[in-house]
């Protein structure tokens, strides 16, 4: 599937929340996630972490740096 494939499937599915405040946002983020089963988390996982694998690529062949990755520890 190319990504433009997969960005027009994803836009189908896109769940979206308009919060007043960063701790409204954090709060329905929380609660969006814990709604979803494990396969559908552990999937959201996988994509991002292709993603972000792609958009290392694109910049290693464009001659750009790599991105810095936070894993929060």
């Amino acid at each position: 599937m190319t990504l433009e494939e997969r960005s027009r499937e994803r836009r189908k599915r896109i769940v979206v929340n308009r919060a007043k405040t960063w701790a409204e946002a954090e709060d329905w983020d929380l609660k969006f996630w814990q709604d979803q089963g494990p396969e559908a988390r552990l999937s959201a996982l996988v994509a991002i972490r292709r993603d972000i694998e792609l958009v290392r690529k694109a910049r290693k062949e464009l001659g750009l740096p790599d991105i810095e990755w936070d894993d929060g520890e």
